[in-house]
């Protein structure tokens, strides 16, 4: 890509326009602030969700500890699904690295619609709010699980409706986002970026954004039918009205299921930028990775009945799912060969990026391949609402998601805030998170397969050593992330000020200094190679 020089300008964090403190940063339409303020938000519940989660694994350390009551149990879990996955992992990275990063990435100086951006950010903040309020109002927090499954979340007395209604909201936050991307995507590539020319991260939240787009409006009406026949009555889910559950689990999971790649695709594409970087070479197969995000996306959302298996639907619509499941397995296979293929031949440098990248392709393969096991029509009937599928589950979204947007922040904080943070601490967080992740993730896979139900506040005697073994790993791991967030925040201010490219990489948000300035170019750059052509580049090594 073209190198571009600038003279010196202000940071996009200092006063603009003679208006300070929060409320210009409120009020800004810019794409950087808007994705600190995503950030902020997102942090911030990801904290409570995690903190939620270190007591369930309080009250289950042991089968006689009375830390709360089945009913409290259930509001907890029910709060840590919904935190993790409505306001912290499906916005994630789109809503963070996709403002922050993505107009630098394809040479433009901000979003195309800035104000829908900002509005956006607000949906969000107050789709957020009516969550919280859910919790304290009206018969007290849900209790459903995260899928507000019917009939239950039709007959329970706490305040569904406006849970439900929070997550409508947030969907349309979701979509706004991804119109915002898609056209960005198309409408401000720097001169000469042809679509394949476009850094890998940028086809990751691309993709993304056509699922976000095309599959959220599905789950949002659904949510607003909750809402309906809890008000009025109407028989659209209640079997007792002449509704189908059924029809409730097919509205969900086809949306549900193509959430899982709103949540791992973006983290996917931040992964191919690393490893040419990191690996200092070409990404290998850069059109088939690019053209597995599409495949991942499109097939993805195909594949909503592999939830179903056990629920009564016709053998043939399992067999055709679990096909269906089998193959999405194609594209991802193609992009963890590919991540490695960049690899061979290369001058590895372990940075703290690099480590949580390559600790993702490691999690994220586990996760995938016992995908499989539940794709299997026969092992899926032993297997399913076990925590067999807890497991499989959080080592795609936290060993995928989780470790990937490590990653981006742990590449891009030196042009987020100018500074650098310690490296030895972040080589720490992540060597304890890794160890603490696995230790609280992998005995649920053999718990599960001996039939440890999900979603139980307490269990039988024989699973007691292994539960105890988990619980004790969870606590590493929260540990583990206090750390990596200690030593971020700790740095943003008091770090050593970070160099324009400090990791020598080629795509175009390293021409720009460090911070960037409000506006990410006077004259637009004139891309002329690849995002990962090294060529004539100096080693900084």
């Amino acid at each position: 890509m073209g190198d571009t020089v600038h003279e010196a300008r202000a940071p996009y964090f200092a006063p603009q326009g003679g208006r300070r403190g929060i409320l210009s940063w409120l009020t800004s339409t810019n794409h950087k602030r808007i994705g600190i303020l995503y950030l902020s938000l997102i942090g911030v519940f990801f904290s409570t969700a995690v903190v939620l989660g270190v007591l369930m694994r309080v009250q289950l350390q042991s089968p006689s500890m009375r830390l709360m009551d089945a009913r409290t149990y259930n509001i907890m879990f029910t709060l840590h699904g919904i935190i993790q996955i409505f306001l912290v992992v499906i916005p994630g990275i789109p809503t963070i690295f996709g403002n922050f990063a993505l107009p630098m990435l394809v040479g433009a100086n901000d979003m195309a619609f800035p104000r829908l951006n900002l509005f956006s950010w607000y949906l969000f903040l107050f789709g957020a709010v009516l969550a919280a309020v859910a919790v304290f109002t009206n018969g007290g927090a849900p209790d459903t699980g995260w899928t507000f499954y019917v009939p239950f979340s039709l007959k329970t007395s706490v305040n569904v409706p406006l849970a439900t209604f929070a997550v409508f909201i947030l969907g349309m936050s979701s979509i706004l986002t991804g119109i915002n991307i898609v056209t960005t995507v198309h409408q401000l590539r720097a001169p000469g970026m042809t679509f394949f020319k476009m850094p890998l991260s940028v086809w990751g939240l691309y993709a993304t954004a056509w699922v976000q787009i095309l599959a959220t409006p599905i789950v949002g009406i659904t949510m607003l039918l909750i809402v309906v026949e809890r008000l009025f009555g109407i028989g659209v889910f209640d079997p007792t009205k002449g509704g189908d559950p059924l029809l409730y689990q097919h509205l969900f999971w086809i949306y549900s299921h193509p959430a899982v790649y709103i949540m791992i695709l973006p983290a996917m594409g931040i992964i191919s930028d690393l490893f040419p970087v990191f690996s200092r070479k070409n990404i290998f197969g850069y059109k088939m990775i690019a053209f597995s995000s599409l495949a991942i996306a499109s097939v993805g959302s195909l594949v909503w009945g592999h939830h179903m298996y056990v629920s009564g639907q016709s053998d043939t619509a399992d067999i055709i799912f679990s096909l269906l499941t089998f193959l999405v397995a194609v594209p991802s296979a193609i992009k963890v060969f590919n991540w490695i293929a960049t690899m061979y031949k290369g001058s590895i440098k372990l940075e703290p990026p690099f480590l949580f990248a390559l600790t993702f392709v490691f999690l994220f393969s586990i996760g995938g391949l016992t995908g499989l096991f539940l794709g299997a029509l026969s092992a899926n009937v032993q297997l399913h609402d076990t925590y067999f599928v807890v497991a499989h589950f959080h080592y795609i979204i936290f060993g995928g998601f989780g470790f990937g947007i490590f990653a981006a922040l742990h590449y891009w904080y030196p042009k987020m805030t100018g500074r650098m943070y310690s490296k030895t601490a972040a080589v720490v967080g992540w060597l304890v998170t890794f160890v603490g992740f696995n230790v609280f993730y992998f005995p649920m896979f053999i718990m599960g397969w001996q039939g440890m139900p999900r979603r139980y506040y307490s269990y039988l005697p024989k699973f007691n050593e292994l539960q105890l073994l988990s619980s004790v790993g969870s606590y590493v791991l929260a540990a583990g992330v206090a750390i990596i967030l200690v030593n971020l925040l700790y740095n943003a201010k008091r770090g050593a000020k970070a160099p324009d490219n400090p990791w020598g990489g080629a795509t175009l948000e390293w021409t720009l200094p460090s911070p960037p300035p409000l506006e990410n170019w006077e004259e637009p750059p004139t891309v002329t190679k690849g995002p990962y052509d090294y060529s004539g580049m100096e080693e900084k090594r």
